[in-house]
Order: C-alpha cells, then sequence, then structure tokens
C-alpha cells in the first residue's frame, strides 16, 4: 500500500491511497462468501457457490464493490497510524481509481488536531474573588433562615402591604365566567406582585369577607391576554412573624446551641462556600489565561457541529420547560443574531480548550483508572438521581464510556493547570487550590448535616407546616390556571437562581479528543469524538467536576431558569463555566 498526507490547512489533510489489487483478495473473498449464503442457485448448497458461477449469475462488479466498501475502513486507519496523524470525525472519501486486478486508489479528507505547543504553565498569574466574609453577610444568611422559621397568624384588620391573605378568585370575559381561572383558598402575599397586575391594589385595605372587582389582563389558559373581570374575596388576613433572634432560635433552626455559635458555624459555612468559588474560579480562570496565551487554527466543521449540538440542546430544554425560544430570547436580553454569536463564541472557546487540556493531559502522561472512572460515574449518577449502575449500562450500551473517560482526564488536567498557576485573591493573598478544594469538602458535608438539622426542625414546627400548606394551595391555584402571571414567575426564578450563582447547563460540548483511528477504519475516528446529545447531563451546583460536564437533575421550568442553566456566559468566573467549556464527551440522561 502507497500512502500520500496532502496538507490542505493547520486542520484538514487529505490522503491518498493506492493498493494494489491483490491485497484486496481477503475482502474478496469475503463478499463472495457473503453473497454465496445469502443467494439461492439451483443446484448449489447456500454458502457453497462458486465465484464464478456468481460473477456469472449476478456480476462481479457487486462482488468489487462490497469487497471495496469493506476494505476502506481498514486501509483509512492504517494509513493514519503510518503518517501519525489524529482524525476527528469521519473523512470524505472519494474513490478515484478502481481497475479490477489491477489497483484501488481513493482518497480521504479529514479534520485533524492541529500542531500546537504550550507555553509553561509554571507560576501563570491568576486572580480570583476575596473569600472574606462580612457580618452583613452572616446576618443576611440568619435572616434568610428565621424567613424559613416565620409563622402566620391572623389579623382583625385590612390587609395591607406584606400581609398573607387567603383569597378566592373567578374571572368574567364579557359577562361568561373563565373556566379555567377560578380558584379558591389561594395564600397570596400582598404586595408581592406574583400573581395579577391590579390584585395588589384590589387587596389592599379589605378585610376577611370583603370582595372587589378589578380589571386586569388573563395571564394563562386559552384566553391569555385577554381582558377580563376579575373578582376576588378576601378569606382571611395574616401577619408573618418572625421569631425571636435568640439561643431558643438556633436550637430549633440548626445544630447550634446558641446564637453565638449559630453566628460562628454561619460564618464558617459561608467561608467555605466562598473558598469553593474560589477554587472554581481558579480553574475557569487559569485556563482563560492559558488560552489567550495561545493561538490555535481551530477546524471548522468541528466547530459548526458544536453549535448545531448547543442549539438543539437549548431547544430540548426549553422544550422541556414549556418555554418558547422568543420567551428565552426576551428573559435573557438577547436578539437572534446576539445569540448565534454566543453560541459561535461558546462553541471556538470549547473546541480550543479541548485541544489544549487533551494536549497537557498528554504532555503530561496523566491517565484514568478504573476506580477514578467508577467515581465519576457514581458523582454523575448521584446527581441525575439514578443508580450508578444503570448509568453505567446506558453510557456503556451506547459507547460512551470512552468520552467519560476522556472527560475526567480533561478534568485532572485542568485542575493541574490551576495547582501550577500562581493564583492569589483581589487582596493579593495566596491561595491555595488543594487547600479550597479541601475546604469545599468540608463545605458541602457540613451544608449536608445543617440542612438535615434544619428539616428536622422544621418538621416539627408548625410554622413550617403553616408555610406548606400556603405553598401547596398556591401550587393547587397555579394548576388551576388562575390567571398567575408566568412572566413574574419567570422574575422571580431568576433572581433565586442568581442569588445561588450561575449554573452550568450547557450541553457536555462535543470537543475534540484524541481520535486517531487504528484498523477498526473510519468509524473509529467518530468513537474518539465526544458525542454531542440534545439532553447532555448537566449540574447545577458542580464546581468541582474538572473540565468536563456534570448532570443536570432538573429541567429548568421557565425561560428565566433556562437562561441560568442553559448561557455558557453568565457566571464565566465559576467553576461550572469550565465544566461546560471543557467539556468532552456528553452522554444524555437515561430515559425512564
Amino acid at each position: 500500500m502507497k500512502t500520500d498526507v496532502e496538507e490542505l490547512s493547520p486542520t484538514r489533510v487529505r490522503l491518498t491511497i493506492e493498493v494494489p489489487f491483490d491485497e484486496l483478495k481477503p475482502n474478496l473473498d469475503r463478499a463472495y462468501r457473503e453473497v454465496s449464503r445469502q443467494v439461492r442457485v439451483p443446484g448449489f448448497r447456500p454458502g457453497h457457490i462458486p465465484p464464478r458461477v456468481i460473477d456469472q449469475r449476478f456480476g462481479r462488479g457487486a462482488i468489487i464493490e462490497q469487497a471495496v466498501s469493506d476494505a476502506v475502513p481498514a486501509l483509512y486507519g492504517k494509513a493514519l497510524e503510518e503518517h501519525d496523524v489524529f482524525a476527528l470525525g469521519q473523512p470524505a472519501v472519494e474513490i478515484t481509481k478502481l481497475d479490477d486486478g489491477k489497483e484501488l486508489a481513493f482518497t480521504a479528507e479529514v479534520d485533524i488536531r492541529p500542531k500546537f505547543d504550550l507555553p509553561d504553565i509554571n507560576g501563570m498569574p491568576v486572580t480570583v474573588d476575596d473569600a472574606d466574609v462580612t457580618p452583613d453577610q452572616v446576618e443576611e444568611y440568619i435572616g434568610t433562615l428565621r424567613e424559613r422559621f416565620a409563622s402566620l397568624k391572623g389579623a382583625d384588620r385590612p390587609a395591607a402591604e406584606g400581609d398573607f391573605v387567603s383569597i378566592d378568585l373567578s374571572a368574567e370575559v364579557n359577562g361568561e365566567p373563565v373556566e379555567d381561572a377560578q380558584a379558591s383558598g389561594v395564600s397570596y402575599e400582598v404586595g408581592s406582585g406574583q400573581m395579577l397586575e391590579g390584585l395588589d391594589a384590589a387587596l389592599t385595605g379589605l378585610v376577611a369577607g370583603e370582595t372587589k372587582t378589578f380589571t386586569t389582563e388573563l395571564a394563562g389558559g386559552k384566553l391569555a391576554g385577554t381582558p377580563a373581570e376579575m373578582t376576588v374575596t378576601v378569606g382571611s388576613v395574616k401577619v408573618k412573624e418572625l421569631p425571636e433572634l435568640d439561643d431558643d432560635f438556633a436550637q430549633s433552626a440548626s445544630e447550634f446551641d446558641t446564637l453565638g455559635e449559630l453566628r460562628a458555624g454561619t460564618r464558617a459555612q459561608l467561608e467555605n462556600m466562598r473558598r469553593l468559588g474560589q477554587a472554581g474560579q481558579a480553574r475557569e480562570r487559569a485556563l482563560d489565561a492559558l488560552l489567550a496565551r495561545i493561538d490555535i487554527p481551530l477546524p471548522e466543521d468541528l466547530i459548526d457541529r458544536d453549535i448545531v449540538s448547543r442549539r438543539q440542546s437549548l431547544a430540548d430544554r426549553l422544550a422541556r420547560s414549556g418555554n418558547a425560544i422568543e420567551e428565552y430570547l426576551e428573559a435573557t436580553g438577547q436578539s437572534v443574531e446576539q445569540l448565534d454569536e454566543q453560541l459561535a463564541q461558546d462553541a471556538r472557546r470549547t473546541v480550543k480548550a479541548g485541544f489544549v487540556l487533551d494536549k497537557l493531559a498528554a504532555q503530561e502522561e496523566l491517565g484514568v483508572d478504573q476506580e477514578e472512572l467508577a467515581a465519576y460515574v457514581t458523582d454523575q449518577a448521584y446527581r441525575m438521581g439514578v443508580q450508578p449502575d444503570r448509568l453505567a449500562k446506558e453510557l456503556a450500551d451506547r459507547g460512551q464510556l470512552a468520552s467519560v473517560a476522556a472527560d475526567v482526564l480533561r478534568g485532572k488536567a485542568l485542575t493541574l493547570i490551576a495547582e501550577r498557576a500562581a493564583i492569589t485573591d483581589e487582596s493579593g493573598r495566596v491561595v491555595d487550590v488543594q487547600a479550597a478544594a479541601r475546604a469545599a469538602e468540608a463545605a458541602e458535608l457540613g451544608a449536608a448535616e445543617a440542612g438535615d438539622a434544619e428539616a428536622d426542625a422544621a418538621e416539627a414546627g408548625d410554622a413550617e407546616a403553616d408555610a406548606a400548606e400556603a405553598g401547596d394551595a398556591e401550587a393547587d391555584a397555579a394548576e388551576a390556571g388562575d390567571a398567575e402571571a408566568e412572566a413574574s414567575d419567570a422574575e422571580a426564578d431568576a433572581a433565586q437562581a442568581s442569588d445561588a450563582g450561575p449554573v452550568d447547563a450547557g450541553p457536555v460540548e462535543a470537543g475534540p479528543v484524541d481520535a486517531r483511528t487504528s484498523a477498526a477504519g473510519p468509524g473509529a475516528a467518530e468513537a474518539g469524538e465526544a458525542e454531542a446529545g440534545a439532553a447532555g447531563p448537566a449540574d447545577a451546583g458542580a464546581s468541582d467536576a474538572g473540565a468536563h460536564g456534570t448532570a443536570e437533575a432538573d429541567a429548568p421550568g421557565s425561560a428565566a431558569e433556562v437562561r441560568a442553566a442553559g448561557s455558557a456566559t453568565e457566571g464565566a468566573d465559576q467553576a461550572t463555566a469550565s465544566d461546560a467549556g471543557a467539556g468532552a464527551g456528553e452522554y444524555t440522561e437515561p430515559a425512564p
């Protein structure tokens, strides 16, 4: 076999392969045997028909075509191996010469991994946010905790802003009742603006038993956007009372015995959480710093596939949450053109980061053992709410374990970059990334224990039961189509997502992986790439997962939630952004 490699660009080559016809004999024999088993010729048993008879009855051309199709993948893989070419994706193959008994010649054009050198990453300066916690932040957290343990008590006075009222709602359009805009026993906070325009004004000043009618547009149901006459009746007025900030509150709301211990524990927990953020920032910003120092030509086909994957993943997430692309654009404040540009930027960064991390992993001879792979799959299964064995089987059945291994490997490379960089905070203090990671583990453990204690206390508290009942009533009213404004819900969800920090739900992007094929043929090239699924798992809080995507536990519930989950650039300084940016093997959540 004679092969030649022509560089069409820094990221694409054309292989020319010429093969003497006698090297195709095993493929021809196999083709004859296959045809002999499939056809029926009088006087011959299946599988025992001589080649000359097959040629006479069916023509030799079909046999040669089948033999060439069988031979090309292996010949292509052998050529890649001989010339040390790292292919990305499937090749474009063209048969240029097929002379029966003499020669087969064909070309194969394919994208390749570009050649580049990595700069020295030791001591690379990177700055992250301070991890200091102020007294105001401690008090803000404790204030939120008090809100959780607040109680509602009846008030014999007109409703005012901040009160909780139990209301019945009904709507009429042109004098006819709107069936899906009727609700009873809805718990609502006056002044929250979370339901209907004009409702807060109508409720203010009403006492229990009073009714008022106002005009507004229906926010949901078949007549959404239609002006309607809304009638609201107040069943009760309640005032929210916060628990006293004392030792008794500390004992009921936490594992601490005194208020001082609660404040100290809260400070420690917040500091651990901020150190967790520092660790994530260190990884993300160290990768950004390294990418900024390297100029790499990128395969446009690979970028285009990545963009298609991102667009499909976004469409699937919106479909699952029941939102349209127009709602998403409005929630994110983007135009179609801006979204396209953002997707292209994110795709280019992902592809570039994949090349860099793969190169570093190879240069440092990093590897992934079975224990690390199992730990990663277990972690993803936990985040997705499925059994590890089930997830492992799904990955194996879809042939994605190699992509997952590449994910883990890139995560280790990303960690190495952060550890070798010179990380300081904004105050100039040195940040120990490994210590921050240990603090992150402590924070997660402490948060889990604290959550258990709070849950136990809340379960025993009458106030929490009242709040839960009120929440149930609101949920029932929403399901009944009581014209609750979805746009207001989206704003509230977005605010909550903002408080919690940006989340990474971008698909685990199809970044380039070492895909040099071997005798397996062109199909092996595809196996080396990350599979870009439509609904790749992404985690809403992982920051230590490495340069890979993580498991998405829930589909976004509104356009604003999708915005928080879907934007690869929101919170680019957070650890999860690096996870999305350097994603390798995407895998989809197993179907229930």
